[in-house]
């Protein structure tokens, strides 16, 4: 079931110059989530995209195949006809999915690349966690662009979602959110869920994001923070109250920074 309305012919809007087939550099991604299916079409020389973004409703159940179709109905809106970069919310490793947070458990041990083949036919896809298509989008072309060194994002949502770049290069899979800072998950005392469900204010919430991002730089020395998640839309209410060394900043890429990370991926190959 879709949230829009596909027009008669969907590729009329962008114009009969706009290629297709991932040439003229530019690249299609995908954002899988747990309410719907986004995609579009990215020009990689700025991050933008190419006329709006469309969606789906993520199907439910939200099986492998289900979704392969949705994604499918997404790259058919614009009549894509080259590669495809996916997110999900789920580590994918060894080109397996590894977990499934948001969408059906039937997903951990699968193989997404026959999957899609299926579904879309015989060309390339990247598949990788959303966290991580989010972190390079922001690194490349928003709030971490401009950063030298190690820039770490995290999106503080129902959990907490990471995404680790050293000089451009994606370290991919970090899950910090499920690392203990004083004995309890990351995500468990500083996501914004959590902020939500105990009432608490800004100022008090800061004091558990402080915590954990105090623990997370210890580690790894990050150069910058960037805050994603809809919380960071308010960041001029917390981010002030934070007593944590490295600077924090919000993202600015917002909705558009999966998909612009998943097309970012597929141009590049990227299969983690």
């Amino acid at each position: 079931m879709s949230d829009a309305t596909p027009a008669t012919d969907p590729a009329a809007p962008l114009g009969a110059d706009v290629p297709r087939d991932g040439s003229g550099g530019l690249a299609f991604g995908v954002d899988v989530g747990g309410s719907g299916i986004k995609g579009g079409i990215v020009d990689l020389s700025t991050g933008e995209l190419v006329g709006e973004r469309f969606k789906v409703l993520t199907p439910q159940p939200s099986t492998p195949a289900a979704v392969a179709d949705g994604i499918h109905q997404v790259t058919d809106h614009f009549a894509w006809t080259g590669p495809v970069g996916v997110t999900l919310p789920s580590v994918v490793s060894g080109g397996v999915v590894r977990s499934a947070a948001n969408i059906d458990k039937s997903w951990i041990g699968t193989d997404p690349y026959p999957l899609l083949a299926g579904a879309l036919g015989d060309r390339d896809f990247s598949v990788l966690n959303d966290a991580d298509a989010a972190g390079m989008a922001e690194d490349a072309f928003g709030a971490g662009k401009d950063a030298a060194g190690m820039v770490m994002l995290l999106t503080f949502g129902t959990g907490i979602g990471s995404a680790i770049l050293f000089h451009g290069k994606l370290v991919p899979n970090t899950e910090l959110g499920h690392m203990e800072v004083g004995g309890v998950e990351a995500e468990h005392q500083a996501s914004s869920k959590v902020k939500e469900d105990k009432d608490m204010s800004y100022e008090k919430w800061a004091g558990h994001v402080s915590k954990v991002l105090t623990a997370y730089e210890n580690l790894f020395w990050p150069d910058l923070f960037v805050a994603g998640g809809g919380i960071s839309r308010k960041a001029h209410k917390w981010v002030p109250h934070l007593t944590n060394r490295t600077p924090v900043v919000p993202a600015t890429l917002l909705n558009t920074a999966g998909i612009v990370g998943a097309a970012m991926a597929v141009s590049a190959h990227l299969r983690p």
